[in-house]
This record gives structure tokens, sequence and C-alpha cells, in this order.
């Protein structure tokens, strides 16, 4: 039965053959990796960018909503940089615990994916999501809190 299948392969011709070898592989390999990488930073870029806007939001509503605490305080002596240091710390406070839940997500993420994957969060991972929030928290919080620092105290007061 086996003569009738070798009947049926034909040879190859002297120049019709290739070989691969595992450093071309591994060249291929590397470049889907990148390309995975670009798009991934470019999603986060995304992200980050929608959060920051979304802090920068809430600062905006909490200063319309302090409008009238931040001119009694300015009355009673408070600074600019009172102001505009309580406003900042309230947007990293903000941003962090979005980077712990971020964080939360990702380490149930990772457990879900270690069966099939070998992945891991390390500690330098985390420190450098906390320090990003952080950081956006920090840039887009600048302009609600240097408006609430701004504020005139008799307007401010007068604020409804």
């Amino acid at each position: 039965m086996t003569h009738i299948f070798l009947d049926h392969i034909q040879p190859y011709e002297d120049d019709e053959f290739s070989i691969v070898e595992p450093t071309e592989i591994l060249s291929v390999v590397n470049g889907i990796f990148g390309i995975m990488n670009i798009v991934l930073v470019a999603i986060a870029s995304i992200s980050l960018l929608v959060g920051g806007i979304g802090i920068m939001n809430i600062m905006y509503v909490t200063v319309s909503d302090k409008t009238k605490e931040v001119g009694i305080r300015r009355a009673i002596g408070a600074r600019k940089n009172d102001i505009l240091f309580q406003f900042i710390i309230e947007s990293i406070a903000l941003s962090v615990i979005g980077g712990l839940l971020g964080l939360a997500f990702a380490a149930l993420g990772v457990f879900a994916v270690q069966k099939f994957f070998p992945a891991y969060i390390d500690v330098m991972s985390v420190a450098l999501a906390l320090g990003v929030s952080s950081v956006i928290g920090i840039v887009f919080g600048v302009l609600p809190a240097r408006k609430a620092a701004n504020l005139e105290p008799v307007e401010a007061m007068r604020y409804e």
C-alpha cells in the first residue's frame, strides 16, 4: 500500500528548497511583539489622557462646590499656596485611588491568565503605575487648583 503514496510524490528541483533559521523566526516574533508594544502604549496613553481629563473635570466640580469654603479660608488668612496645595493633594489622592483600582484589576487579570501564560506583577511595575497616576493627578489637577487659589475672598464668599 505504501507504494501507491510514493507514486504521487514529486521530487524537488535543485533550487526548490528553503531553510528557516531560528534567528529568522525570532526576529519575526520580536517584530510582532514590538508592534504589540506600540499598540499597547498608544492605548495606555489614550487611557491616561481620558483619566486625566476626568480628574480635571472632577476637580473643577470640587472647586465649584468648595468656592464658599475657599473664600472663608482666604478671608481668615489662608495663602494662595495653601489653597493650591489642598486641591493638588485632593487631585493626587483621586488619581492614586484610581491607580490602586487599576492595579487591582491588573492583578485579577494576571491571576486569570497565569493558568495559560507565565504572567506576574513585579514591585517596579507597581511603583511605576502609582508614580504615573500621581503625576497625572498633579498635571491635571493644577488648573482647577490654580482657579481655586486665585479666587478673591469676597467674591468666593458671595458665590451661591
